[in-house]
């Protein structure tokens, strides 16, 4: 068994690795980390876990860390990851960091859009970006993966087999995205108030989401030049669930056959996508508690706009999911090992 830690792991991405772990084949909790709930044990902050993982949260100390884990996964804050990280991956464990430190390849970027310095730019060239359905060539042997936020995850899975297969426009890319109150994290705003989303829809970072950059870099490195992305995305009234919605220009005229084909064709061997026949959108409940993408195609002819809805699990394939996904192909075991499970249904 493959002993692993969580750092941050009584927060919403922390608490869905911790369960999904916890009945991984391969893999073992061995330190839970929490700097404000340590010596509270697992079942007593989530009592749905409290049969399955016997383990108080301790502090999250390097050398204890180390000395009981050879996996960490890194489920904390912006910046919070980048303190830990280089001494993590200097003892040579595989470091998975869920947070946004190394997604971002030019560090100048990093510091425009989350205001702070990068202090360890030098393992930027290292971390390997963690979305195997992009690129899972880099991850086999992988020592630093940065795992995708949730909104770059679904849109890019969304526009990749047209940008790849040169049917739009790579110049602009038209974004409209939504997700559950859990995409904000665990520690309640104003803006997560119950009152304040309830029945209610609301845009909220337009133009100034830290997701963009990252969502323009991974289209640049598919379409071999610069995109320019519009992106605007929201807040639903819901638990969990993310839904992509993504408009690309037609460049020749395609039918939703055609489009089908490609899409149908780049994602035949990808465990966790699905694209679905013409005429069907996907939805977020359908992808509920699963690392799978559910993938809706449609062709406005009169405007030659290709429309690709993605839908995901922003806690699991958005988060949590991928990274045990990520950790399976970089140690060298079954990629679906431990995520292969049918969704909730109802």
């Amino acid at each position: 068994m493959i002993d692993v830690a969580i750092i941050g792991a009584p927060g919403y991405a922390g608490v869905e690795l911790t369960r999904l772990v916890a009945s991984h084949d391969h893999m073992r909790l061995a330190v839970l980390t929490s700097a404000s709930h340590a010596g509270r044990r697992v079942g007593d902050l989530y009592p749905a876990l409290g049969g399955h993982v016997d383990l108080v949260y301790v502090e999250p100390d390097i050398e204890t860390i180390v000395s009981s884990a050879s996996v960490a996964f890194l489920a904390v804050p912006h910046t919070a990851a980048m303190e830990m990280a280089p001494a993590l991956v200097a003892s040579g464990m595989t470091v998975v960091d869920a947070s946004a430190d190394y997604r971002l390849k030019d560090p100048e970027v990093y510091e425009r859009w989350y205001g702070v310095a990068h202090t360890s730019p030098d393992l930027l060239p290292h971390a390997v970006y963690g979305l195997p359905e992009l690129d899972r060539t880099g991850l086999p042997g992988a020592t630093l993966i940065a795992c995708p936020g949730c909104y770059p995850t679904a849109t890019l899975l969304a526009a990749m087999p047209a940008l790849e297969a040169g049917v739009v426009d790579a110049g602009r890319v038209l974004v409209d995205a939504k997700s559950g109150i859990s995409g904000a994290g665990k520690t309640p705003s104003a803006t997560t108030h119950y009152c304040n989303v309830n029945e209610s829809v609301a845009p909220y970072g337009v133009t100034t989401h830290r997701h963009t950059p990252e969502i323009a870099q991974g289209l640049s490195l598919i379409a071999g030049m610069q995109v320019n992305v519009v992106f605007t995305p929201h807040v639903v009234p819901m638990s969990r669930g993310l839904l992509s919605t993504v408009y690309l220009d037609l460049t020749t005229d395609l039918t939703v056959a055609d489009v089908l084909t490609i899409y149908t064709e780049r994602y035949a061997e990808e465990p966790f996508v699905t694209v679905h026949a013409a005429g069907r959108m996907p939805a977020t409940a359908e992808v509920r508690g699963t690392n799978r993408a559910h993938i809706g195609i449609a062709v406005d002819t009169a405007s030659r706009t290709l429309v690709v809805a993605c839908a995901i699990d922003n806690l699991v394939k958005g988060t949590a999911g991928q990274a045990v996904q990520c950790a399976n192909i970089a140690l060298g075991l079954p990629e679906s090992v431990g995520l292969d499970v049918p969704g909730m249904g109802v």
